[in-house]
């Protein structure tokens, strides 16, 4: 069986930095290089930087240090109050090299790197094309205050760049909507993409004032808030597989099949991206979904297979708020128990993350007891649900994840 074609727009994406990669190597074979010194200065923070990266970065910055200082040098105008003359060609074959060498570890551990270098290559590229060949030129001698400006204009048009390559990438890899993804990249920027661009911003004036000394002593900063944030993710890991072990205990003590909280909370978060919600409710969603059964271990006995959807609505009522006591006693966002709480509630009334649970976890139910052709069964019963029990908005949003997936195919309404 033949792998999967990738889509057009991320081929052309790929393409589009290949082109420009190849020309700025092939440029620099040619002309040599300029100013080995400052180049080797910044390839060896940029590496550096890349070398710090951490997997798992849902798509965010994972090198700000590397960003930062590849942008400084897409930035350079002055070393030490000399000009420099290295040209755009120059940074973005430096960038790359750096970048390359940086992601060596990387690839070996079989982690993925493509995007990460298309993005690095495109924007760095962009800031590069913006600014040094006017540079060069001498057109921001005498600025004074508005070069500074000028700086930070420039890297706030390649962060919002950056964050479109982002989305775009997402978004032809998982067909996510464009809209959502972009909104988490720009909201993502705001975060560690500020610091970024303030860093490289910020090295660039100092390295044009006192040197390349400046490279160390501005990047040491965000060194260590890069090592803060990675430790503060390890953390959120570590406090998600703390709840998704609580979930389990449904499973272990008979009242629920293996891997259903598992498998309703990655469908939930996917139907919840494909609604459009942030990142912090989608967090709220997948820590509900993990934990909408717990109330269950109030019972005396085990609904047969766990099978809450098809209890009588009181009985379903008192798990959910039995289950969202539970929850509330774990330290939780009180978010999530509100969630696990107004499962039971009426369609209208609930807020949609519970209508979001409530509708994949009666699919995983009707799928798993429909045999063949189970998932466009279970659709078609939700379906016919939607006058009152499940929402109409969030069938068709599951129909059209469960589509991507190759799981179902929706059904015409």
């Amino acid at each position: 069986m033949s792998a999967p074609r990738p889509p057009v727009l991320l081929t052309l994406i790929h393409a589009c930095a290949a082109l420009l990669a190849t020309g700025c190597v092939l440029g620099i074979l040619a002309g040599g290089l300029a100013e080995r010194a400052t180049a080797l200065a910044f390839g060896v923070l940029i590496t550096l930087g890349e070398l710090t990266r951490w997997a798992g970065a849902e798509g965010r910055e994972a090198a700000p240090l590397g960003a930062a200082a590849a942008l400084s040098y897409a930035l350079l105008g002055d070393n030490g109050s000399e000009p420099t003359q290295h040209g755009a060609v120059q940074v973005v074959g430096v960038v790359l090299a750096a970048s390359l060498l940086g992601s060596v570890p990387h690839i070996a551990r079989g982690r993925p790197v493509l995007d990460h270098l298309t993005r690095r290559v495109l924007t760095v590229g962009f800031a590069a094309v913006c600014f040094q060949p006017l540079s060069n030129q001498g057109t921001f001698d005498g600025w004074g205050t508005s070069y500074a400006l000028l700086l930070l204009a420039i890297l706030t048009l390649t962060a919002l760049c950056d964050a479109l390559l982002a989305a775009a990438l997402a978004h032809t890899r998982t067909r996510w909507p464009f809209g959502p993804l972009l909104r988490d990249e720009l909201r993502a920027t705001l975060g560690i993409g500020s610091a970024v661009c303030a860093t490289g911003a910020v090295m660039a004036l100092a390295v044009a004032v006192i040197g390349l000394w400046a490279l160390p002593v501005f990047s040491v900063p965000l060194l260590l808030t890069q090592l803060s944030v990675r430790r503060y993710s390890a953390v959120r890991t570590t406090y998600r597989q703390t709840i998704a072990s609580l979930a389990r205990a449904t499973e272990i003590a008979g009242y629920t099949p293996a891997g259903h909280a598992r498998r309703v909370a990655a469908l939930s978060r996917d139907v919840g991206r494909d609604l459009g919600l942030t990142e912090a409710e989608l967090t709220v969603l997948e820590y509900a979904a993990l934990m909408h059964d717990i109330g269950q271990l109030s019972l005396v006995d085990p609904v047969p297979d766990g099978a809450t959807a098809v209890l009588p609505v009181e009985k379903q009522r008192r798990i959910a708020l039995l289950g969202g006591a539970v929850v509330r006693q774990t330290g939780v966002n009180p978010q999530v128990a509100l969630v696990v709480e107004r499962l039971a509630d009426p369609c209208p009334e609930q807020p949609l993350p519970a209508r979001i649970v409530r509708a994949v976890n009666a699919y995983e139910e009707m799928a798993r007891d429909a045999g063949p052709g189970g998932p466009l069964k279970a659709l078609e019963e939700l379906r016919l649900g939607t006058a009152g029990e499940y929402s109409a908005e969030v069938v068709e949003s599951l129909a059209q994840v469960l589509s991507r997936e190759g799981l179902a195919t929706p059904l015409a309404g």
